[in-house]
This record gives C-alpha cells, structure tokens and sequence, in this order.
C-alpha cells in the first residue's frame, strides 16, 4: 500500500510537471509568436509604408521638375520666332528713325516714337532668349543685305521701299511710312500668332500677345490716319 502511494505520487508529480511544461511551452510560443506578430506587423507596415512615401516624394520631384522645365523649354518655333522678330523690329526702328527730320504730321511723328520705345527693349530681350539658348543671334547688318529676299515674309520692306522713304518728306513721308508701317505691322502680327499657336517658350508667347496687341491697335490707328486729309 505504501508503495502504491509513493508510485501515485510520482505519478502525480510527474504529471503535475509535464503539465506545466507544456503550459509554459505554451505561454513562449504565444510570447513569441506576439512579439513575432508584432515586429512582423512593423516590418510588414514599414516597408509598404515607405515604398509609398517615397513613391509620392519621387513623383513630387518628378511633377517639380516637369514644372520648371516647362517654364523654360523652347522649341524651334520659339527659335524661328525671334530670328525672323528681330531684324523685323529693327527695320520698324529704321523707319521711326526718319521721322523726326522728314515727317510733316505730329501724330505721324508720335506714332513713330512709340513704335521705337516699344521695338528696342523687344530686340534686346529676343536676342537675349537666344543667346541663352545657345543660338546666334542675327547680325546688324544681315537685314540690310536680305531685306530684299525677306520682303515677301513678315511685311518686311524692300531696299527700294526703304529708299522711297528715306528721299519722301512732308505729306508724301507721311502717307508713304503710314501705308508701310501698316503692312510692317501685320507681318508681325502674323508671325506672333504663329509663335502663339507653335511656340513652347512662356515668355515668348507672353510677347506675341503684347505685339499682336499694341500693333493692331497701330494698324487701327493708322488707318484713321490714312483717312484724314
């Protein structure tokens, strides 16, 4: 009986142990597997959550960039635009330039020297665009040589023209630079609403708009002139 008792015991004790064993065995892997869980969760969320933050960064950079490259981009009719405005302003200041010694009009005087206050900070800022672009800007003298082959584009006068002009005084400087200046003025017109369909360059399309502006308001004005004797 004695033994009996001492073998339960064991038993008991035996069980009584691995019973804990396996409850503490238990309480570890649920310890560990919370604390896996845990740090799974954070590694799990760490990496979706910073791939998107640096997604959303990269496109920001991305939108940014696209942003300043746009307001500085130009293409070749922003190239072709300034070109051809350059020497056709300066003939528009050639022809103002006779005015105060030749013309018998005050208005007709007027006129010319708004359109050079107007045309000479124009050609300065267009052959700045292409210097900075890496492009040469048109010699001063190229106009003199190809005004002839350029009068058929952009109103542009021939040498013939400019020489009537430059012997005209009186009434006859008045009617003739009118009726020129005119067809000068839609020339230009014309080529900045091509720069404002084709052109890339802000600035560039920014002053077409200004020409197309204030020269058909000259046009208008100068076709009153035209009508008054």
């Amino acid at each position: 009986m004695i033994r009996k008792r001492s073998l339960m015991r064991r038993t008991a004790v035996v069980a009584a142990a691995g019973a804990a064993a396996l409850v503490l065995a238990a309480c570890g892997g649920s310890g560990g597997d919370d604390g896996s869980a845990g740090h799974g969760g954070h590694a799990a969320t760490a990496p979706s959550s910073a791939p998107s933050s640096s997604a959303s960064a990269s496109a920001s950079a991305s939108a940014s960039a696209s942003a300043s490259a746009s307001q500085g981009q130009h293409n070749a009719a922003d190239v072709a635009f300034a070109k051809g405005m350059i020497p056709h302003h300066r003939q528009a200041v050639e022809m103002a330039d006779l005015a105060p010694g030749r013309a018998r009009s005050a208005e007709v005087k007027k006129l010319a020297a708004d359109i050079k206050k107007a045309q000479d900070p124009e050609i300065r800022t267009l052959s700045g665009w292409l210097t900075s672009w890496g492009e040469d800007v048109p010699a001063e003298g190229a106009m003199d040589h190809s005004t002839h082959d350029m009068s058929g584009m952009g109103g542009m006068m021939t040498a013939e023209e400019m020489t009537g002009l430059e012997n005209a005084s009186g009434k006859a400087f008045d009617t003739a630079f009118t009726e020129l200046m005119i067809k000068h003025h839609e020339g230009a017109v014309e080529m900045a609403r091509t720069e404002q369909a084709d052109g890339a360059h802000g600035p560039a399309r920014k002053m077409a708009g200004e020409i197309i502006d204030s020269q058909s308001a000259e046009i208008e004005q100068m076709n009153a002139l035209l009508g008054k004797d």
